[in-house]
C-alpha cells in the first residue's frame, strides 16, 4: 500500500504565505521525464530560484535522477508523486525497512507512517508560525519606517520590473541581483535577498539605513518589497558594476582606466565614508567596504552599496558593541581582538585602507605574494617599495602620474595602521587625498619586527 500524508496545511495557506501571488514565472521542472513535476510550494535546487518555492521545501535530484525530499530530522524521502489537486505527496523512505519496493507492498509499520508524518506536519507548523512572527516583526518596522518615503513594491511590480526576472546581474552570499526598468529613462537593480537572516535582519538593516542616506557617492535605495516572504531592495542601476572589475587586470592595459581616474574613485570613496560618519543624523558603520560593494556609474563616479552589515550609533559615540563582522582580508584588528582597541568608525577606514593597497596593486601582485614561496605581507611589500623609492606604476602600458599612485598608497597604509588610534579620521584622508602628494608623511612601519625575514 502506498505511503500517503497530507500538506493540506501549506497548499491551503500558499495565497496567504506568498502574499496572494503565485510565482508563475517559475517554469516547472522534473528530476526525470517519468518524475513527479515540481512547482510552488515546491523548489528544485539548482534548476529554479529561491523565490519559485516556499522556505525549507527544497527538493533535489539523486545521481539515478529520483526526487528526493529532505527532512527536519536529516532523514531522506524519495518523492514518487505530487497530485497538487488532491494536495497529497507519495514517498518512501530512503532508508527504510528494507527496499522501496517492498516498501511500496506493505512490508513496513505503520509507527514508519506516523512517525513520518508527525514529522512532517510539526515542520510545516513550525515554518509557518516562524514566517508569520517574522512578516510581523517586518511590518511593524516599515510602518514606522513609512515617513521615510522609498516607494514600496508588490511581488508582482518586481516580476513586472525585472521582466520575470529576466536579466541577473550578480549573485552574492545577501542575494540575487536582477536588471530592471521603471521606466523607458529609469533602470534600476533589484537584490532579491536570501532568507537565510530568519529575523529579517539583513532588510531591516539595509532598508532602515540607506532610507537615511542621501549622497553622490553612496547608492540610492529607491524602493522596497515584503510581500509574504519576498523581500527585495530596488537600487538605482549604475552601469559600469563592481570596481571590482577594473581592479583583476594589472596585466592587461586593456583594462586599466588610469591614474588620474583612480584618484577621482578613491577620493568619491573617501567622501562616501566621511558622510556615512560624519553627515548624517546618527554615525553610519558600513563594516563591509571592499571593492565589490563599490558601484561606478556611467561616468565612473563611484557609490558605496551593500548596507546589510551596517550599523547605527550616536556620532559621539566612540566604541560600538558588536560581534565580528565582515569580509576576511578588509576585516580590521580590533574587530577580532579588543587588544588593538574599541570597535569604532576607524573599523570602516582600515577597510578603506586595505581598498586602497589593491587599488595600488592590483590582482596581479596578490597572485604574486600567493605564489611566492617568502610569504611576503602585500601591504609590506608596498611599504618596502615606498621606503625603496621604487615605481608603483606596475600596469604595461602605464604612463600615468607616478605621485598618484604613491599617494594611495601612503594613505592606504596610514588607514591600516594596527590600532586605530593611528589611524586617519575619513575628514583626514579626504584632505589628504585631495593634496595630491603634497606634504604626506610616511606611516610608521608597522611591519618593522618581521622586516628581516622578508
Amino acid at each position: 500500500m502506498s505511503f500517503l500524508f497530507w500538506l493540506l496545511l501549506i497548499f491551503v495557506d500558499a495565497d496567504v504565505v506568498h502574499g496572494g501571488v503565485g510565482p508563475e514565472d517559475c517554469k516547472e521542472a522534473r528530476c526525470s521525464s517519468d518524475g513527479p513535476v515540481i512547482q510552488f510550494p515546491f523548489r528544485l535546487k539548482g534548476r529554479q530560484p529561491v523565490h519559485c518555492g516556499y522556505p525549507g521545501f527544497d527538493l533535489s535530484c539523486t545521481k539515478d535522477k529520483e526526487t528526493l525530499l529532505e527532512m527536519p530530522s536529516s532523514s531522506k524521502l524519495f518523492v514518487r508523486e505530487i497530485n497538487y489537486t488532491s494536495q497529497k505527496i507519495q514517498a518512501y523512505p530512503q532508508l527504510g525497512c528494507l527496499d522501496k519496493d517492498i516498501f511500496y507492498q506493505g512490508s513496513c509499520t505503520l509507527s514508519v507512517i506516523l512517525i513520518v508524518t508527525g514529522m512532517t506536519i510539526y515542520y510545516v507548523y513550525s515554518s509557518l508560525k516562524r514566517e508569520e512572527e517574522n512578516q510581523l516583526r517586518i511590518k511593524r518596522f516599515l510602518d514606522e519606517y513609512r515617513a521615510l518615503k522609498p516607494s514600496r513594491y508588490s511581488y508582482a511590480d518586481i516580476k513586472r520590473i525585472t521582466e520575470k526576472f529576466k536579466e541577473k546581474l550578480g549573485q552574492g552570499a545577501y542575494g540575487t541581483v536582477f536588471k530592471g526598468r521603471l521606466s523607458s529613462e529609469l533602470l534600476v537593480a533589484v537584490k532579491i535577498l536570501n532568507n537565510s537572516n530568519e529575523k529579517g535582519e539583513d532588510f531591516i538593516n539595509e532598508v532602515g539605513t540607506m532610507g537615511q542616506i542621501h549622497h553622490v557617492n553612496v547608492v540610492r535605495l529607491i524602493g522596497y518589497c515584503a510581500d509574504g516572504f519576498i523581500r527585495a531592495l530596488v537600487y538605482e542601476f549604475l552601469p559600469n558594476g563592481p570596481l571590482q572589475n577594473f581592479l583583476s587586470s594589472a596585466d592587461n592595459e586593456n583594462s586599466f582606466i588610469g591614474w588620474d581616474k583612480l584618484q577621482d574613485i578613491a577620493l568619491g570613496i573617501a567622501k562616501g565614508l566621511e558622510y556615512l560618519h560624519q553627515g548624517c543624523e546618527q554615525q553610519i558603520l558600513h563594516f563591509d567596504i571592499k571593492p565589490h560593494n563599490v558601484l561606478l556609474d556611467h561616468d565612473f563616479t563611484p557609490k558605496v552599496s551593500d548596507f546589510g552589515l551596517a550599523k547605527l550609533c550616536s556620532r559621539d559615540q566612540s566604541a560600538v558593541s558588536m560581534t565580528a563582522r565582515g569580509t576576511m582580508g578588509y576585516i580590521a584588528p580590533e574587530v577580532f581582538s579588543r587588544n588593538f582597541g574599541n570597535v569604532s568608525y576607524k573599523a570602516d577606514v582600515y577597510s578603506f585602507g586595505t581598498l586602497l593597497l589593491e587599488m595600488v596593486g592590483g590582482r596581479k601582485n596578490f597572485k604574486v605574494m600567493e605564489d611566492s614561496t617568502s610569504q611576503v605581507y602585500f601591504p609590506e611589500w608596498i611599504y618596502n617599495l615606498l621606503e625603496q623609492g621604487n615605481d608603483l606604476r606596475i600596469h604595461i602600458g602605464d604612463e600615468g602620474n607616478v605621485e598618484i599612485a604613491e599617494t594611495l598608497a601612503v594613505v592606504g597604509l596610514w588607514c591600516i595602521q594596527w590600532y586605530p588610534i593611528d589611524r586617519p579620521s575619513m575628514k583626514t584622508v579626504v584632505q589628504m587625498l585631495e593634496r595630491e602628494g603634497d606634504n604626506l608623511t610616511m606611516p610608521p612601519n608597522p611591519f618593522a619586527s618581521n622586516s628581516s625575514s622578508s
